[in-house]
């Protein structure tokens, strides 16, 4: 039961961070996305929220920093 639930959540982390991560038009846009898709897989996970923000966004910022035609 404990594998499912983990494998259950990581889908829905994934597909929160991939609906967000690719959303941003200005660096506090993506930094704001980033951050809530960062942030609510850490509440998926029961992790730390704070770690979980500044992970998603500094994240999301580099990915669309590196590829600014996907975002």
């Amino acid at each position: 039961m404990f594998k499912s639930r983990i494998k259950a959540g990581s889908a829905l982390a994934l597909a929160l961070c991939g609906g967000l991560a690719a959303c941003g038009d200005t660096v506090g846009e993506q930094a704001l996305y980033g951050g809530a898709a960062g942030a609510g897989a850490s509440a998926i996970f029961n992790t730390d929220l704070l770690t979980g923000a500044a992970v998603g966004a500094a994240a999301n910022l580099v990915y669309c920093q590196e590829n600014p035609s996907r975002c």
